[in-house]
């Protein structure tokens, strides 16, 4: 297994800064930005956070990533809004939809924003998170840029794993948080497992004959087209068509329609038959956020809410030592481990990570917990 080091929330944060300040980026953005990857490290899902600066900083080499990008919001009535991202970082034109929806949810009950034109924005249940803070119900997904998941009966991957992520607030207990995948697992997870030196889970992903790949390198090639021909990728939530499969497919349909079309965004396979590599990626996002007080009373809503969760917390679990979990539950003991004890990072990871501050010309912060 790869060798991992645990480095303090607070540096890993400082080095974002740096190499986003680096890049030139507007203070504002690299705020919301860092903000959004620290958060989502924190929460365990290491896959969209600080490892995703790679991906970042080749994008913005090839010309794809605008780092001056200023959001701004090009069309709006009472209820619903739609925000350019002006080929930006996904992360400050996401946090401006949500927080517009929350705005215009709190006057009017209810609103729907969506953003075009836009890149990778990190996890999704951070932002559907904010609209729970504020006391309402958010809703959040996304097209991608990745082509990864195979359709059901499919041999070759034309699909994103186009995320979903749903929050809604209770009173006693932590806010509700769903924060998922289309396909069985987000890519990039299987991209972490390679830096760790894990085998993959059998399932996640499949050969061209749907066969699945546990070795981990065969995995992210059949992902990453690091080889062509080999056909196969992620398998859609559910698995194969006799276990469910084909609903899962069609949730990641569902998901790209209300981030994709709705927005004026792009369905990447067949964006890339037309791309230029210097091309944005031009993605689309989804953000919905409901008030609970246009349905019920003060209060009613998050006191069901947390019935709800009580019960489950309730039901005798299989192992003792391992109580029942209600979506959110395992995101927020991540992020409590965490912070007490830094975020885990392989030795490969801090590596690459090092090359992405030279070239942003920034000092490295994290060599010293090597």
């Amino acid at each position: 297994m790869e060798k991992l080091v645990h480095i303090p929330a607070d540096v890993v944060r400082k080095q974002i800064v740096g190499i986003l300040t680096g890049w030139g980026m507007d203070p504002q953005a690299i705020e919301t930005t860092a903000t959004v990857m620290i958060e989502t490290d924190l929460s365990g899902v290491d896959s969209h956070g600080v490892s995703m600066l790679m991906d970042y900083d080749n994008s913005r080499i090839k010309g794809k990533l605008n780092v001056h990008a200023v959001p701004r919001i090009v069309r709006q009535n009472a209820v619903t809004a739609l925000i350019d991202a002006d080929a930006g970082l996904g992360h400050p034109a996401a946090a401006l939809g949500m927080r517009t929806a929350i705005e215009k949810a709190k006057a009017l009950g209810v609103a729907v924003v969506t953003v075009r034109n836009s890149h990778h924005f990190g996890a999704a249940g951070y932002y559907a998170n904010l609209a729970a803070q504020e006391g309402l119900i958010g809703m959040v997904t996304s097209a991608t840029r990745s082509i990864n998941t195979v359709p059901t009966r499919g041999r070759d991957a034309v699909l994103g794993t186009n995320p979903i992520a749903f929050a809604a607030p209770a009173k006693r207990n932590r806010p509700f948080l769903l924060d998922m995948a289309t396909a069985t697992v987000a890519a990039n997870k299987v991209r972490v497992y390679e830096l760790n030196g894990k085998p993959v889970p059998a399932g996640w992903v499949l050969d061209g004959a749907g066969v699945p790949i546990t070795e981990p390198t065969h995995a992210v090639d059949t992902l990453f087209k690091r080889k062509p021909n080999l056909g196969g990728g992620l398998a859609p939530v559910g698995g194969t068509e006799d276990t469910g499969g084909y609903k899962g497919y069609g949730l990641g349909m569902l998901a790209h329609i209300l981030g994709g079309p709705l927005s004026g965004s792009s369905f990447s396979p067949i964006r890339v038959k037309t791309q230029k590599p210097q091309d944005p990626d031009n993605l689309g996002h989804f953000f919905m956020a409901i008030d609970p007080r246009q349905f019920r009373e003060e209060g009613e809503f998050e006191e069901d809410l947390d019935m709800a969760i009580d019960f489950l917390h309730a039901v005798t679990p299989i192992d003792p030592q391992k109580p029942v979990l209600v979506p959110g539950d395992p995101e927020a003991m991540k992020r409590a481990d965490r912070l007490k004890n830094g975020i885990p990072m392989p030795v490969t990871l801090v590596a690459k990570l090092e090359e992405v501050a030279q070239r942003a010309e920034t000092p490295f912060l994290l060599g010293a917990h090597r």
